[in-house]
């Protein structure tokens, strides 16, 4: 068991687990999304990169992609409440059908006020697919159009979501042990 191993105090999901439920995603989105002249899908980084690059290949459309880096967490393991964009997408995105690819949603705050930005730009619509939730943690609420899995109030990591930039990597959504960040 190497050291990143050693820090998990559980498994959430698996890997297998995460697969299965991202080819039902995949599926419902490419079906309502089948008339869409243009669909973009913007992955928030750096946290929904794994989850963005397994579900764009379970979509079976012509889509665009596009990349914004936003947080409100920096370094720690509490949401600040002050949304940063530091990487904004390069394209319009007037008339066309967003779709947001998220990590986890918690407050709910960052991906409502990006959600709010892009209909301000003009979007065609505006819809939010987030591999977790966790309700229990949520101050604005946001609808979640796509979602993968509810989990309770715990510090999970996984499968692209980190603790201080590590931990990304690992194949499954685990919870932390508290010992690594209290």
């Amino acid at each position: 068991m190497n050291q990143m191993e050693q820090d998990v105090k559980k498994i959430l999901f698996s890997k297998e687990e995460i697969q299965a439920r991202i080819e039902e995603l995949g599926k419902q989105i490419s079906e309502d999304y089948k008339d869409a002249k243009s669909l973009l899908v913007i992955g928030i980084l750096k946290g929904s990169c794994v989850f963005f690059a397994d579900l764009i290949r379970q979509i079976s459309l012509p889509i665009e992609i596009e990349f914004m880096s936003v947080s409100s967490y920096q370094d720690s393991s509490i949401s600040s409440g002050e949304v940063k964009i530091t990487k904004d997408v390069n394209t319009s995105v007037t008339l066309k059908h967003v779709l947001f690819v998220e990590d986890i949603i918690d407050t709910g705050f960052t991906m409502s006020k990006v959600m709010e930005m892009f209909c301000e730009r003009g979007a065609a619509s505006v819809k939010l697919c987030s591999l977790l939730s966790k309700p229990d943690r949520r101050k604005v609420e946001i609808p979640i159009d796509y979602l993968g899995f509810t989990i309770p109030d715990e510090f999970v990591i996984g499968y692209g979501l980190d603790f201080a930039e590590k931990y990304r990597n690992l194949p499954y959504v685990g919870v932390l042990d508290e010992k690594v960040y209290l």
